[in-house]
């Protein structure tokens, strides 16, 4: 019975929306709502190729795919590099349930008032400039808002709490012994964490790789209120197609290339869990 339950719920949450969303993208521009003709009618096929053709022919969109997973990928590393400490910090803490708290202390509060805060800190008479001119670092504004740099910490903000998650949860249940073993054979801290802490966290490390990587390869509101107007990711195209054009085709095409993509680093994670 519980299978069932939850077969039933992937096909009909996650298939089912899943198929209609590629069929959209064989599909064509209609002025109707909703603003597509379905591939498959009364006539039978009647779908086109055109939205497919699109992405290969036109290199905005490649432009804005290629950015989205450069700049997904630096927010993963960062989230990684910054989660790992705090992680480590948090599992020797003597209460780790309150720290893990404090870290999710932020999604308390809206995702968009988190990055208005951030506009007001990096705007040109932002908290941040006025400081710097004050103490006589610089004589004129920094130009920090909209911005790569501006979206990457967005970003990194964000998502920093979906790394610190499973490697707080790996790191506290380690066995410290191996530690201390290492330690008493010779080995110094550094060559501790890369000989014995790294490995036993290795399947957490990936994890909060994928757990950043994925959402923020689609990120549509960080590029929106702290990204240059010129700096398209694929999330804001996508979304573009869907709400301003108004070509749905070609937002579905977007939208399965870029679950395509992000399927391919998830098959890997599995295939290295499995062969662990």
């Amino acid at each position: 019975m519980i299978r069932a339950a939850a077969w039933t719920s992937l096909l009909l949450l996650v298939a089912a929306p899943l198929v209609i969303v590629v069929g959209m993208g064989f599909g064509t521009t209609a002025s109707g709502v909703p603003p597509v003709v379905p591939p498959i009618g009364a006539a039978g096929w009647q779908g086109s190729l055109e939205a497919w053709a699109l992405l290969v022919a036109d290199t905005y969109y490649l432009d804005a795919m290629l950015r989205s997973l450069r700049l997904a990928a630096i927010t993963a590393t960062l989230c990684l590099v910054l989660g790992f400490g705090m992680a480590l910090g948090i599992a020797g803490a003597r209460r780790p349930a309150l720290w893990l708290a404090l870290v999710l202390l932020p999604f308390w509060s809206g995702f968009v008032l988190r990055l208005a805060a951030w506009v007001g800190l990096l705007r040109d008479g932002g908290w941040i400039n006025a400081t710097l001119m004050q103490l006589g670092f610089i004589s004129e504004p920094l130009q920090m808002l909209y911005s790569e740099g501006a979206m990457l910490l967005g970003m990194v903000h964000g998502y920093l709490p979906f790394a610190v998650l499973p490697l707080t949860a790996t790191l506290v249940k380690r066995d410290l012994r191996l530690e201390e073993a290492a330690a008493d054979l010779g080995a110094g801290r550094i060559a501790v964490f890369f000989t014995v802490t790294l490995p036993l966290a290795a399947p957490a490390t990936a994890a909060a790789f994928l757990l950043v990587f994925i959402p923020a390869a689609g990120e549509v509101v960080v590029p929106e209120v702290l990204g240059a107007p010129d700096s398209v990711l694929i999330g804001r195209a996508i979304w573009g197609e869907f709400f301003q054009t108004r070509d749905w085709p070609a937002a579905a095409a977007l939208s399965t290339a870029l679950l395509a993509l992000l399927l391919l680093p998830i098959a890997l994670y599995q295939r290295l869990s499995v062969a662990r």
